[in-house]
């Protein structure tokens, strides 16, 4: 019998994986990691969730005491990336206000960014009411560009060129095939071995189960029990009734740990949490912004109190920026240019996402290589794990930027940057396809083989069809939605 080796919660690599973000947050792990090497401590796998072999119970409880040390160290960060809403409602000078015709969901300050990131005093708009067309295109956008990454997630960039280049899909232009592919580059590049049996070309048929899609499911579940005022400790509490523990991973597989074993929110996100700035916060921020149009204040703060049980500071701060860009683009009112500026405003400025985000942006203006543009980012953030939430919301912001919201573009272009393949893919899809406003503006051999289904584990919407799911989404961008 073989044992079980869990990812994502090993001490031994757990305690890897939190020197190195105490090393990017401020503070200074020195004297820990020297302790840690010193009794036989390795550094944390670079790609898999765990390592091959158990640390000895010596090493593994050496672990877990290190880690709760190094928790308590000061961070010299913190003024300027804050996790706390009011704090960080104060850092942002630009805080959005909602689209007038949004009214009483208004909040505080009148101004819009302009394309000089000067501001101007908001026009009258219509009410924003995103149609579930436009809604369905965004569900569709999301799985479509979620599938397109899933057979090379893991794979580092340089693999993701050669297997799209051997078989004629490069610029990447449309799903990934192993037809035609050789061997050796099989061998040098194995595909994702849970995924390509399901998103090769090849081999799609419907939808597969992914956490990208679970968790939209889930916010939709959570906005028809709790309406717009869930709190934080909703979020877990329909987690635990409704998502499957092995359905996790990173900062959410430790948060659910957290809770099983008495911890509460917001300590849920620190307790042990090495992921806590990586990418699942944002991975859960769409229906945020889709159900609240125009309003990319509400959106955000809806993702804040979402965010907030597995994640702290740029962990957080990407989830409310691509909750504020969403509600931007659900508008359809916006291009893709002016949904990321107001992204940008419920971002501290001075945070390294912000100013990650702001660096891929002029990057993807400037060069119409798109090659060059990812190339530069990976070298820029080659210290942050290939899942950590800065290098791939700036990939993500620069895929958008650069295919100047083309929903094939947008997508080709965030799933070839690699990093966390099929989550930015889904990012940008979801965007893409709110931009596109309708499904069939979305090229059939994209949507085609989803044929309107898809798996999942979560609650009773397993083959549920994704014009339901527009539907079900449309009835919560209702002010006073109706709960049933």
């Amino acid at each position: 019998m073989t044992g079980l080796r869990l990812t994502w919660v090993q001490p031994e690599d757990l305690l890897g994986h939190e020197l190195a973000q105490a090393n990017q947050d401020g503070r200074n792990p020195s004297g820990v990691a020297a302790r840690w090497r010193a009794a036989g401590g390795t550094a944390a796998p670079s790609r898999a969730g765990a390592s091959s072999n158990p640390a000895s119970p010596y090493l593994r409880a050496l672990a877990e005491d290190l880690l709760d040390e190094l928790a308590d160290l000061p961070s010299k960060l913190t003024e300027e990336e804050p996790t706390d809403l009011t704090q960080i409602k104060a850092h942002c000078p630009d805080w959005p206000a909602a689209h007038p015709a949004v009214g009483m969901r208004a909040t505080r300050g009148g101004a819009r960014p302009t394309e000089s990131g000067t501001l101007q005093a908001p026009a009258s708009a219509p009410a924003f009411a995103p149609s579930q067309s436009r809604l369905e295109a965004a569900w569709l956008g999301r799985a479509v560009g979620c599938l397109l990454g899933k057979p090379v997630e893991k794979l580092p960039l340089r693999g993701i060129r050669e297997l799209a280049r051997a078989t004629g899909n490069w610029p990447l232009h449309t799903w990934f095939t192993a037809k035609g592919l050789p061997e050796e580059l099989t061998r040098a590049h194995p595909w994702n071995k849970r995924s390509a049996p399901t998103s090769l070309a090849e081999n799609i048929d419907g939808m597969p189960e992914d956490d990208d899609l679970n968790y939209p499911l889930l916010n939709v579940l959570l906005l028809q029990r709790h309406g717009r005022d869930f709190s934080t400790a909703d979020v877990a509490r329909l987690w635990l009734d409704e998502l499957p523990a092995g359905r996790t991973f990173t900062a959410e597989r430790i948060a659910y740990r957290n809770l099983l074993g008495g911890v509460e929110p917001p300590r849920t996100a620190v307790h042990r949490n090495p992921f806590r700035e990586w990418i699942g916060a944002l991975i859960r921020a769409d229906v945020h912004g889709w159900t609240n149009p125009g309003d990319p204040a509400a959106a955000a703060e809806q993702a804040h109190r979402d965010a907030t049980l597995t994640h702290t500071a740029n962990g957080v701060h990407a989830a409310m920026f691509t909750a504020a860009a969403i509600a931007e683009a659900a508008t359809g009112t916006s291009d893709v240019h002016a949904c990321l500026r107001t992204g940008l405003t419920v971002v501290p400025p001075a945070s390294r996402l912000a100013k990650a985000i702001r660096q891929a942006i002029q990057l993807a203006r400037t060069h119409d290589d798109f090659d060059v543009v990812v190339d530069e980012l990976h070298t820029t953030h080659r210290a942050y794990h290939w899942v950590h939430a800065i290098p791939n919301t700036a990939l993500i912001a620069a895929a958008l930027t650069h295919a100047n919201g083309d929903f094939t573009g947008s997508i080709c272009r965030a799933v070839s940057g690699g990093l966390d393949t099929d989550s930015n893919g889904a990012t940008a899809g979801s965007i893409a396809g709110l931009l596109a406003g309708n499904p069939a503006a979305l090229p059939d051999h994209w949507t085609g083989p989803l044929k309107n289904r898809l798996s999942t584990s979560i609650a009773d919407f397993d083959g549920t069809g994704f014009d339901t799911l527009a539907r079900l989404t449309h009835l919560l961008t209702r002010p006073e939605a109706p709960r049933p």
